[in-house]
């Protein structure tokens, strides 16, 4: 293995650590705003659009939009991130938080069942998130 390909394989390795981390962090934010049904999708084998979705079910557009704040300022603090694009926010039913290399999803549960992003991305990994999975 040549020097450039040992460190660009070093640097896809912390890309991915740090995206996984990124995701993470946007879960437990929108697991303490009570969100539902959260899952990390791992889309970076069967995409070029991002590493990681984040999937979150809000139960009202009150809930959608809280938990998008939350989102937005968990990993501005502890990232020093801000979403590159954010769709969706006045209307509240789907709020979509784009960081590059993580895009963060938050649905109402009509708009969830009906975009099925799931099965749409069923080639990714599913990495069902649990509030353990990131230490305090």
């Amino acid at each position: 293995m040549t020097e450039s390909s040992k460190v660009s394989s070093t640097m896809a390795t912390i890309n991915q650590d740090s995206s996984l981390d990124l995701a993470l962090i946007a879960a437990r934010a929108a697991d303490e705003r009570k969100g539902g049904e959260i899952l990390l999708l791992g889309v970076d084998q069967v995409s070029y659009l991002a590493d990681y979705f984040v999937l979150v079910t809000g139960f009202s557009r009150v809930q959608v939009r809280a938990i998008s704040l939350s989102v937005q300022q968990k990993v501005e603090t502890e990232l020093h991130r801000i979403p590159l694009r954010m769709e969706g926010q006045a209307e509240g039913s789907w709020v979509l938080l784009d960081y590059g290399d993580v895009i963060v999803h938050i649905l109402m549960p009509n708009e969830r069942d009906f975009y099925n992003l799931e099965a749409f991305w069923s080639q990714g990994k599913r990495i069902p998130f649990t509030p353990e999975m990131l230490g305090e």
